[in-house]
């Protein structure tokens, strides 16, 4: 396909890890006292492990998995609002795919539509509305969640509901922010990190203006990146070029999709639609202040938290789940004590094992490092 294996050179890939290794070798980076960037996206997660980049780049390079995989960071209390909703004899519930097998503290959703419950798996949230003119005896709610990637298409999504005035049509809004989150991690004092791998679906809606706290307050470079092999080994080099030139700044790897100012149609559109809510909770990461977003007061008829007055009571995840610990980065997944035991794709405790861009899933698909680290570490 034109433009994907330009992307996937392997002549290329040489030739950025032979650059990456020199700048490690003259920062002195070692596996020892590694340089650990964060790469925040779970789509950056997903490629990493698919193409096997961790295992090529050197020893002198940690890469830490961060918060980026919407669904990896739901917490369970949503989830058991969006089954109670789906229980409602009146209601059909749609949502993305990766939702659909998320863990509640009573059953996920894809269980719930197992018990009869009528949820249905969408591609847009389009998808939800014409689901709403063809059933108008029947309340069709849409279960909205991911960052600024996915919000413009549901904020364009109740808009066009408004305009219609098709009033069977809800949200269920559990959308979240990039920024808070980022300031959230910074804010940790026992999370060492030297820079950070940017996302680019966020930014390509954003723009990279919002990240220049990260270079200007934390002094840790920032490199926006594109999700092939290529586009993450030239971040990954970028930002050891800012480490030897003694540089700390915002740069843009994804040129070609993330313009300086984002997409300024789509922020309109989330604007008139979404209010940043006062707090909102995170799995494994708990309550970030600002971080996710609420409908405006004006368009309470689609609200769905209003309309069926749902409870948000706070749920503990259960002991055993180290998910909190993976996001931070304080943990590998394979050093969770129910990595790859109880906790598989096939049987998800924890949400990091549910979607393909949580970084346990990665890990447990693609990986083959982990299996040696964990194995070497049993035997000290």
């Amino acid at each position: 396909m034109k433009y994907i294996q330009e992307f996937r050179d392997p002549e290329k890939a040489k030739f950025l890890l032979q650059g990456i290794e020199h700048l490690t070798q003259q920062l002195n980076a070692t596996a020892e006292k590694p340089i650990r960037l964060m790469e925040v996206c779970g789509g950056h997660t997903h490629t990493i492990f698919k193409f096997g980049l961790e295992e090529l780049l050197p020893k002198g390079i940690d890469l830490i998995h961060g918060p980026g995989c919407p669904v990896c960071v739901l917490p369970m209390n949503r989830v058991d609002d969006c089954v109670s909703i789906a229980e409602r004899e009146d209601v059909i519930l749609t949502t993305f795919g990766d939702a659909m097998r998320v863990p509640g503290s009573r059953k996920s959703l894809l269980q719930a539509k197992a018990a009869g419950q009528d949820i249905r798996m969408v591609y847009s949230p389009m998808d939800a509305l014409q689901l709403a003119r063809d059933n108008p005896e029947r309340n069709v709610v849409f279960f909205g969640l991911g960052f600024e990637t996915t919000m413009p298409s549901t904020a364009f999504t109740v808009l066009q509901a408004k305009a219609e005035q098709i009033p069977n049509f809800f949200l269920f809004c559990n959308h979240i922010t990039i920024i808070p989150t980022l300031r959230a991690i910074l804010a940790d004092s026992d999370l060492r990190l030297d820079g950070f791998i940017g996302p680019g679906h966020v930014s390509m809606i954003i723009g990279t203006e919002g990240y220049d706290f990260i270079a200007s307050e934390h002094r840790k470079p920032f490199v926006v990146a594109g999700f092939e092999p290529l586009d993450i080994l030239q971040s990954v080099w970028m930002l050891l070029k800012q480490f030897e030139e003694q540089r700390c700044e915002v740069e843009n790897q994804y040129r070609r999709v993330v313009p300086t100012q984002g997409n300024l149609a789509a922020q309109q559109a989330m604007d008139q639609v979404f209010q940043l809510r006062e707090q909102f909770e995170w799995r494994g990461l708990g309550s970030i202040p600002e971080s996710g977003v609420e409908m405006r007061p004006e368009f309470a008829d689609f609200d769905a938290e209003k309309v069926f007055a749902v409870r948000d009571i706070p749920v503990v995840d259960p002991a055993e789940c180290q998910c909190g610990e993976v996001l931070k980065g304080r943990l590998k997944p394979w050093q969770c004590q129910v990595f790859g035991k109880s906790c598989t794709p096939d049987n998800p405790i924890g949400a990091l094992m549910v979607s393909s861009e949580g970084a346990c899933a990665a890990y447990y698909n693609y990986g083959s490092r982990w299996r040696e680290q964990a194995e070497a570490e049993a035997t000290l």
